[in-house]
């Protein structure tokens, strides 16, 4: 079983406690270090280099979505999941434009924690399919402008589209459409440029506006 290394920054000790008793259920997480801002979270991502940061989205000196924005810049692989005592829609649109892997509510069941977490670190799209839906909001509210059209999409294009709102991973859509996994990673990655997306969830929520399911 791989075991992935977790920091989590919150100003709240007694929430940090509660985050780390409650991964210590799941042997695939080893908690490497602890920050109260979000300050402290970017300097601990450059000395630690973590697989996944639980990062706060209110903390002092640096709030969560700011910290997410420069530590995505710096450290993309780095997995972050933004937590919150609310499900904002605007919060979770900004921390997903910022490159946030997911959005976990504080208040949420511990094993419902542990399975949407499994979900990130296993590459599973339940949790993309999830957030999605939630986005799709935000999408009809906003114009965003300068993105392309649907039309603009090769047929192949907007097959993988469909798929990804779907749900599929990457393997699933490949054996889907009888093509290699690597193919599917460069028609996701030639999407993303085209629709001038930043990830999976934004691809998702733009077929779910755009696609008829």
């Amino acid at each position: 079983m791989d075991n992935y290394r977790v920091l989590i920054a919150d100003d709240h000790p007694h929430a940090r406690q509660a985050i780390m008793e409650m991964l210590e259920e799941d042997p695939c997480f080893l908690i490497i270090g602890q920050a109260k801002n979000g300050k402290e979270a970017i300097e601990l991502c450059e000395e630690l280099l973590p697989d996944i940061l639980l990062l706060d989205i209110e903390m002092p000196v640096l709030n969560g979505l700011e910290a997410t924005k420069i530590i995505k810049e710096k450290y993309p692989f780095i997995k972050i999941i933004i937590l919150s005592v609310s499900d904002h829609v605007e919060d979770l649109f900004t921390a997903i434009q910022y490159g946030a892997q997911g959005y976990l509510l504080k208040n949420m069941d511990p094993d419902e924690w542990l399975q949407y977490l499994r979900s990130i670190v296993d590459g599973s799209d339940t949790a993309v399919r999830g957030l999605a839906s939630k986005l799709l909001f935000q999408f009809r509210e906003r114009d965003i402008q300068n993105t392309p059209s649907i039309s603009s999409l090769t047929p192949r294009e907007k097959e993988i589209l469909l798929l990804v709102s779907k749900g599929l991973k990457n393997k699933q859509i490949a054996e889907h459409l009888f093509i290699a996994e690597n193919t599917v990673k460069n028609h996701i990655k030639n999407l993303l440029q085209k629709l001038q997306l930043e990830n999976r969830v934004q691809l998702a929520s733009y077929a779910l506006k755009y696609i008829t399911i």
